[in-house]
């Protein structure tokens, strides 16, 4: 209590004297099981029984009055009514209970004679430590310290000089118990939140290892299976003029394209797998493909065998609009080249101030070819939805099949780096 009077301000007098009151907190702390069994199955009979209480000791305060100061019989009613009925308060308004119990130890003394030790009705005295200790434990320390010593005054005025100081340390003593408990309580809970704060953060924590150790063995495994396979292909398409001698010129030509192909897709593979395994690895810093790519894109599907033509003129311009573009395009061939071998497709590809149009379309396949699983197509739409633009697929009325997709020139949000369709 020394050191909460040492750090009290005016600021703790103020809310003493006319400042806001202690409600209690909105959430009950948990009980025992037991007694939490027992508070609901008789919680609506505390308050009636807690009033019926206060009556019958107002009452008991009131005969004391009468028998022993000898004061009329309404006024010793209004007195000893007026001493038991703040502890109604003191839990829900502790600071208010104070301060009406506070007034009537001044009115409490009436006609108590200067031998008696204590100068206040039993009943009075037993509430007013119910109130002290309510306060306690509810406010500040430097509230509580202030109340401590307004407390003081009617004690150094109406006891005994023999009795005072006993009278003095119990009040005393019962704040700083109720200080003490607070105290107490306040660490428990900040230590109870710490914790498990604590512990959201582990939990968060093993959820993202969960999620990297995850990518990790997707990585992995996609590694082991398409990297095996592109290899195998690179390699072949390499050896390929040399294990069969008398290779025609465009014959070579083209196992030379599928080479470069082939390691191009290796390539890009292995940038998307480093970005997959770690979430903290660098960004790659290689320049992305752009609209100007999309006619490199297109010459590459020729050399192929795919009897393709381009329309419009592709402005050289990069970011994620032309990214995005770009990989719709290349979807879209991909999936042209394996849906519809040997039929014709056309690219068109138009920029204007405020969008990119594009569209593929092929004719109808000359043998008919099983469906796919539709993720390309999926993966097209993401990336045009993402960027608010719009995409639709599907037949043709001529039998073939057509993506056509607009993408605005000022793109809302950007597309993760790595995410590929």
């Amino acid at each position: 209590m020394t050191d909460s009077l040492a750090r009290t301000s005016p600021r703790d007098l103020a809310r003493v004297l006319i400042g806001k009151d202690f409600p209690p907190p909105p959430e009950r702390r948990p009980l025992a099981p037991r007694l939490d069994r027992w508070w609901r199955r008789w919680r609506s009979l505390v308050v009636p029984l807690m009033v019926l209480a206060v009556i019958g000791l107002g009452a008991a305060a009131t005969q004391y009055l009468i028998g022993a100061r000898h004061i009329q019989g309404q006024v010793a009613v209004l007195l000893g009514y007026a001493t038991a009925l703040p502890i109604l308060l003191a839990y829900h308004r502790p600071l208010w209970a104070w301060r009406l119990s506070f007034v009537m130890l001044f009115f409490g003394t009436m006609q108590a004679p200067p031998t008696d030790g204590w100068p206040w009705n039993p009943v009075q005295i037993f509430f007013f430590l119910i109130v002290l200790l309510a306060l306690a434990l509810r406010a500040p320390s430097g509230v509580v310290a202030w109340a401590g010593l307004f407390t003081l005054i009617p004690v150094l005025l109406y006891v005994n000089r023999a009795n005072a100081w006993g009278v003095s340390v119990l009040f005393l003593l019962v704040l700083i118990v109720g200080d003490q408990i607070r105290r107490q309580r306040e660490r428990s809970r900040t230590l109870t939140a710490q914790l498990a704060e604590q512990e959201e953060q582990s939990e968060l924590e093993k959820a993202r290892r969960a999620v990297l150790e995850e990518r990790t063995r997707i990585a992995r495994e996609m590694h082991d299976v398409v990297a095996h396979h592109m290899s195998m292909i690179a390699v072949q398409a390499e050896t390929a003029p040399f294990r069969l001698p008398g290779m025609a010129e465009p014959v070579r030509g083209e196992f030379v394209s599928i080479a470069g192909s082939a390691r191009a897709a290796m390539t890009d593979m292995r940038r998307l797998l480093g970005v997959l395994r770690s979430e903290t690895a660098p960004a790659p810093t290689a320049p992305q493909p752009g609209l100007a790519d999309i006619a490199e894109l297109v010459e590459t599907a020729r050399r192929a065998g795919v009897p393709i033509t381009l329309h419009g003129t592709v402005p050289d311009e990069e970011g994620p609009v032309a990214l995005a573009a770009y990989r719709i395009v290349q979807e879209a061939l991909a999936n042209a080249a394996r849906h519809a071998p040997g039929a014709a497709v056309r690219v068109a590809v138009t920029r204007d101030a405020g969008s990119v149009a594009l569209r593929v379309e092929n004719d109808p396949p000359a043998t008919p070819t099983e469906p796919g699983e539709g993720h390309g197509i999926a993966g097209m739409r993401e990336r045009a939805t993402l960027l608010g633009g719009t995409f639709e697929a599907g037949p043709t009325v001529f039998g073939g099949f057509a993506v056509a997709a607009t993408l605005p020139a000022m793109a809302r949000e950007v597309i993760p780096e790595g995410q590929d369709a």
